[in-house]
């Protein structure tokens, strides 16, 4: 059927309006960055690896005492006597109260072999004991055990450096040439010059020497060989640069 005249006339606009709609949208589609943005560029992740060695100079002994009593109360006086007697000796050999510090108390009850009657009562008392002379520790210990005598327990050890802020200067700096040495590598490969760094982050840790294991009283008699061993203060560093 034929479209009249003054129809036509009137649809002309509406797909003139159309085909620019259309014209608008597929520009938009296309279209390059969003202002504000940088175009084109380039950049280079790289991760870095730093590490550096120290020797320990502190230890940290976990000790404690322990007992068994038919009642609460001897059960605590023998554990708590004994505790204190360690404390006095480890004092009179020089260790700093301040260095001395009580970790956990505890009290139960022991019961028989039908599982409900109560027959007596063990209570432990733990204390944290810093030892700033490594070379000394093996007769720290000997006096523990010797103070503490059967009701010695020696639950852990950790050696540890007191001060190990150059160390982490030292493993950060490597870190970071190491990162540097990589993306400069990258843009020498790509046949482009290292820009600007984009971002820092950075992950550490410290891996301690091994440490011997938990020993009860009976069984550290003997004297005991310490070695403090070296320990690694390391870091990763990720950097982003641009490249120009």
């Amino acid at each position: 059927m034929p479209i009249p005249a003054f129809a036509k006339t009137r649809l002309l606009p509406l797909i003139a309006a159309a085909l620019a709609v259309a014209g608008v949208a597929a520009c938009d589609a296309t279209s390059g960055p969003t202002p504000g943005t940088a175009e084109g560029t380039r950049q280079v992740t790289v991760v870095g690896q730093g590490q550096v060695q120290g020797t320990p100079d502190t230890l940290t002994a976990n000790v404690g005492m322990e007992a068994i009593a038919p009642d609460v109360t001897g059960a605590m006086n023998e554990s708590s006597e004994r505790q204190q007697a360690v404390i006095t000796a480890l004092v009179d050999a020089g260790i700093s109260r301040e260095d001395i510090s009580t970790t956990q108390v505890s009290l139960q009850p022991q019961f028989g072999t039908d599982g409900t009657a109560i027959t007596g009562y063990r209570a432990s008392n733990q204390i944290d004991v810093k030892i700033r002379d490594v070379s000394t520790a093996s007769q720290a210990l000997a006096l523990i055990v010797s103070s503490g005598g059967d009701a010695t327990r020696i639950n852990s050890i950790d050696y540890s450096i007191e001060d190990d802020s150059q160390l982490i200067r030292d493993a950060r700096a490597r870190a970071f040439e190491d990162a540097k040495s990589r993306a400069r590598q990258y843009a020498d490969l790509s046949g482009m010059d290292l820009g600007k760094v984009v971002s820092i982050s950075e992950s550490s840790g410290s891996m301690p020497p091994p440490q011997p294991m938990p020993m009860r009283g009976a069984e550290a008699a003997m004297a005991v060989p310490m070695e403090p061993g070296q320990q690694t203060v390391g870091f990763n560093v990720t950097v982003i640069w641009e490249l120009d």
